[in-house]
């Protein structure tokens, strides 16, 4: 129905996506984006690295690979379009011992079925032609692979609803959700304000959650399954000094753990001139822990009754110990950057920001690599969306448009 409210909780840029596709593709639909801080992108998209992914790793059929291979192209039209910030700067995935060229190897593979453009193997000798400072004895070189600052993509999102007609209503952190007759009753007690003065209710015919590192815990107010639980994961990175930038050009990755959906700690130029090295990846003690000292005991105790977080750390607990040395010290932290640009040392750096992965994780142990939608009756929810979701932002927004209103037309 063209006059419906639609509600969509969070405006990360996956939520705004949502919410500017509705207005887009629906005239005549009342849009509504619910968000708990007082402006957009604050969580994983304000803590974003900035890389457009080409689709390198993502197995073939996947949401990840079709979305973010769809995503990467209305994208980089957005961008231009609005003349928000663009860099083609490629990216070489580097291999630096014998026993990684069978795993680049079959990462060739999946790109070439991914129809990653103008992907090729190059050798030693060509490394060092693109980046004569880093080391490796073969990679991959995505030279489509770009660099964006997604914050400003949010808040051109942000404008775009508006201009639609909708809105985007921030300090508004959802409470409770209930179905009542003919749709379904948002509420929320305002951050800050008393019950009696701040309590705000919004009624929607149809409701989208985009929550990132409250995903699960807001998909529960809706009734939806337990699982799978956000496990929030701290990546932090170091600086290099400004003079020391020119060390490398364009993005330096190293080639992925399979058993890990997390790339490891790697080069990445960023729009405003500067590089970044990292990230690692630790057990966050608190859903926003973004600072190593902060912690929520409601957080740690929700994590501690998961069975699901047990059974990872009984299969992971050596790579966690890793991870935590690289955070409490430098020299441990650039250890590995180390192998990728030989020249670089904890003298080249200083500690850099850090954002929070919402991590989804199965009760068995398992860390879950796709993204991850369900449907709860007029309610979808979306459980899980890591990284590529910043790329594929605009290609999940039509995913769930199509899949929100067709099932509205089957009804």
């Amino acid at each position: 129905m063209a006059d419906e409210t639609i509600g969509i909780v969070g405006a990360g840029i996956v939520g705004l996506a949502t919410a500017r596709e509705i207005a887009l593709r629906r005239p005549g639909t009342r849009v509504v984006v619910l968000e708990k801080e007082h402006e957009v992108a604050v969580h994983q998209t304000g803590h974003n690295s900035g890389v457009v992914h080409a689709g390198i790793y993502y197995a073939p059929g996947s949401l990840k690979a079709d979305l973010c291979v769809r995503g990467v192209s209305i994208l980089r039209e957005y961008c231009q379009d609005r003349g928000l910030p663009y860099e083609e700067i490629g990216k070489l995935v580097v291999a630096v011992r014998p026993d990684e060229l069978g795993r680049m190897e079959n990462l060739y593979e999946r790109a070439r079925n991914n129809h990653v453009p103008e992907l090729r193997k190059i050798s030693q000798e060509e490394i060092k032609e693109l980046e004569p400072h880093v080391g490796g004895i073969a990679a991959l070189h995505s030279p489509r692979t770009a660099i964006t600052d997604y914050p400003a993509i949010a808040r051109e999102f942000a404008k775009d609803i508006e201009a639609s007609g909708g809105e985007v209503r921030l300090g508004f952190p959802v409470t409770s959700i209930a179905n009542v007759p003919g749709g379904i009753e948002v509420a929320s007690g305002q951050v800050g304000v008393p019950p009696a003065e701040g309590w705000g209710r919004v009624r929607v015919d149809r409701l989208i959650l985009c929550a990132g590192l409250h995903s699960d815990a807001v998909a529960k107010l809706a009734q939806d399954k337990k699982a799978p639980k956000i496990i929030p994961f701290r990546g932090e990175y170091m600086l290099l000094k400004p003079e020391r930038t020119h060390l490398v050009r364009g993005l330096i990755y190293p080639v992925p753990d399979p058993r890990y959906p997390f790339l490891g700690v790697h080069f990445t130029p960023r729009v405003d001139g500067s590089v970044e090295v990292g990230p690692n990846a630790v057990l966050a003690l608190a859903r926003e822990g973004y600072k190593l000292g902060r912690f929520s005991l409601k957080d740690l105790a929700g994590l501690a009754a998961y069975p699901g977080t047990w059974r990872m750390a009984a299969q992971h607990w050596r790579t966690g110990i890793k991870e935590y040395r690289g955070s409490l010290s430098a020299s441990a932290f650039m250890k590995d950057a180390k192998l990728y640009v030989p020249g670089v040392g904890v003298s080249d750096v200083v500690r850099g920001g850090a954002g929070v992965r919402a991590q989804a994780l199965d009760p068995d142990g398992t860390l879950v690599d796709d993204f991850r939608i369900h449907r709860v009756g007029r309610i979808t929810a979306v459980r899980n969306a890591p990284s590529p979701a910043a790329t594929a932002s605009m290609a999940i927004a039509e995913h769930i448009v199509e899949a929100v209103f067709s099932a509205s037309s089957a009804n």
